[in-house]
């Protein structure tokens, strides 16, 4: 079963992912995404640890900031029966989207990673939690390629929630599940 969580900057939708996992399995694998490209990021990384490791739940901690399918994928088949957290996937995002950033297409090149992690989650066996932000409720971006990390974060997100079974935001560390809530245009009943 796939799991979305997404919500703005400091919602609380990684402390309620991570407290999600804890029950749904007796352990579970945590997927960073993030590189560390300053002193600032190296301290939010090692807190997140920090918190992970106070909490007494057993976590194996997988750094993955581009070749996440391809580790979903071996977890998926592994039969492994942890719970698999992804945090986080607007940052795994941005790191394709830098990788990217020289090349004329630059977005249908990082559009086809979306495409293949959608596939992925859709295959995955097992439980699996991805936390993304959602960026599209603040200003306009100044500059292209903050715009364009907008759209294309917004896009990943619309085709990721279509996959999940359940699909969370959390504002202000409330979590409210909005599959159940979706008003359906077409007459059919909620999933």
């Amino acid at each position: 079963m796939a799991v979305l969580v997404t919500g703005g900057a400091r919602s609380g939708k990684s402390s309620f992912a991570e407290k999600l996992a804890m029950h749904g399995s007796e352990h579970g694998i945590y997927i960073a995404t993030s590189h560390i490209y300053d002193e600032e990021m190296r301290e939010r990384v090692r807190l997140h640890q920090q918190t992970r490791l106070s909490s007494g739940y057993p976590w194996d901690t997988r750094e993955e900031p581009y070749r996440l399918c391809e580790l979903l994928k071996q977890l998926s088949e592994s039969g492994e029966e942890a719970v698999v957290l992804v945090d986080c996937l607007t940052l795994w995002l941005s790191n394709w989207l830098l990788q990217f950033e020289g090349e004329q297409d630059a977005s249908t090149l990082v559009m086809k990673q979306v495409d293949q992690l959608v596939n992925t989650v859709s295959d995955y066996r097992g439980q699996l939690i991805l936390v993304t932000n959602e960026v599209g409720d603040g200003i306009v971006p100044e500059y292209p390629l903050g715009r364009s990390f907008r759209d294309l974060a917004g896009r990943m997100n619309q085709r990721l929630a279509e996959v999940c079974e359940q699909v969370f935001l959390v504002t202000v560390g409330i979590p409210v599940e909005l599959k159940s809530m979706a008003y359906r245009l077409d007459g059919s009943k909620q999933p």
